[in-house]
């Protein structure tokens, strides 16, 4: 349900410990969202710090999810929906049913896939299961199909220049960093991005993948994708570094081991430190 929450085209400002979760009480829910449901009930279940909600539709079988996103946060459903479209043919991600947008915002309709978001309380009480099933769905994801046929790119060279046009027009804001990156400045920040490691191994990247992005079923395995809306063709390093990341954010310390050997690799602490700069400079 995204730990980014997607491009954004204003300064980032919000503290690193601000970060996307559960929907608050009491969310308002657009017009457009209710006119998906047609009177099922709604409810919003997870928002990002750009202002993007999601909203849980209807019960049972005719259960949905509506990704909202009004124009002020800069999120661009669109580019979701077109991975979404093609990724369905060879993972697990929600298939979508329909788009739109209007003058407040733009939103995507989803099918439900089956389980929970790994950062439930079940499993933020059983972070090995958790942790475990992340691993092993990123690795079932970055096997499931042929590099040359993915058109989406996540590679760090495209990143790496849109960074540096945003770094240009004022659009980064070191304030919204990781406590362990905010001894650089912007400038010494993109000299380190501008060396590039060798590509260990390219794959199709998730984009974003932090833990609630991976969906555990009862018996805790993994079951899907959410918030697909990066990715692209990239280093299998670029999703690595950042589901490692995020353990430690929905878990707390001492998880990433485990994630890699799920994964089946050993810890690559260069490439680690580049794709977490990277990720954090990013919109």
């Amino acid at each position: 349900m995204t730990g980014r929450g997607g491009p954004a085209t204003a300064t980032a400002t919000t503290p690193w410990n601000s970060v996307s979760g559960p929907a608050r009480p009491g969310t308002a829910i657009p017009a457009p969202i209710r006119a998906v449901a047609a009177g099922r009930p709604v409810r919003a279940v997870w928002e990002n710090k750009l202002g993007g909600i999601t909203f849980e539709v209807g019960a049972h079988a005719d259960r949905c999810f509506v990704k909202w996103a009004p124009v002020a946060s800069g999120i661009d459903l669109g580019e979701e929906a077109a991975r979404l479209s093609w990724a369905v043919s060879f993972t697990p991600v929600p298939q979508l049913l329909s788009q739109g947008a209007d003058h407040a915002g733009s939103w995507i309709v989803t099918a439900a896939l089956p389980g929970q978001f790994a950062v439930a309380e079940r499993w933020k009480a059983d972070p090995g299961t958790a942790v475990t099933a992340i691993g092993a769905g990123l690795r079932a994801m970055h096997e499931a199909t042929a590099t040359a046929a993915c058109p989406f790119s996540w590679m760090a060279e495209d990143r790496l220049a849109d960074t540096r046009q945003r770094a240009a027009e004022g659009r980064i804001d070191p304030a919204s960093w990781h406590p362990a990156h905010q001894q650089f400045g912007i400038g010494q920040a993109l000299e380190l991005l501008a060396e590039i490691p060798p590509v260990d191994r390219l794959v199709i990247c998730h984009g974003d993948s932090c833990a609630p992005n991976t969906l555990l079923t009862d018996d805790g395995r993994w079951s899907g994708h959410v918030d697909l809306g990066s990715l692209g063709i990239a280093d299998r390093w670029a999703d690595l570094a950042i589901a490692t990341w995020s353990t430690e954010w929905n878990y707390g310390p001492g998880w990433d081991n485990l994630l890699l050997r799920a994964y089946g690799v050993p810890p690559d602490p260069d490439r680690t430190r580049y794709y977490r700069l990277l990720w954090d400079l990013g919109p």
